[in-house]
């Protein structure tokens, strides 16, 4: 059952706080890094390059967790758990440019490569719970 990010929880993820995004290596270990983070019709959404290993530990296995805290009051912050629904590049490009926007305050990303292909991950939540 998918659960909608409302109230608090995606207020959190609305602002320009960060994303800490979990997933399993093939060897079971988890791996953690800082994203960015928005929210679209309830669900978290990420945006990412092709290739990097946290997307591909993705693919092997959908299960996934964000933890975004608030910068403004770091004892509040939001756990959202499930799986990543949907893998689409169509629109990613110009996600990343609007996450640029929120977090750096630029109309384009500039760190973007040669060649790199943008996606957009959206999760179904399963759980979400703020703390704080």
């Amino acid at each position: 059952m998918s659960v909608r990010i409302e109230g608090t929880a995606e207020e959190l993820l609305k602002a320009k706080n960060f994303c800490h995004v979990s997933t399993l290596r093939a060897d079971g270990s988890v791996q953690c890094v800082p994203v960015w983070v928005d929210v679209q019709d309830g669900a978290a959404v990420l945006n990412t390059a092709e290739g990097r290993a946290w997307p591909t530990n993705l693919e092997r296995d959908p299960r996934i967790t964000l933890t975004v805290q608030n910068l403004e009051n770091p004892y509040q912050y939001v756990e959202i758990r499930g799986r990543v629904g949907e893998r689409t590049h169509d629109g990613a490009d110009e996600h990343i440019d609007s996450l640029a926007k929120k977090y750096m305050g630029v109309d384009e990303y500039p760190l973007r490569k040669p060649g790199e292909q943008r996606v957009i991950l959206r999760v179904e939540a399963e759980h979400a719970k703020v703390t704080g």
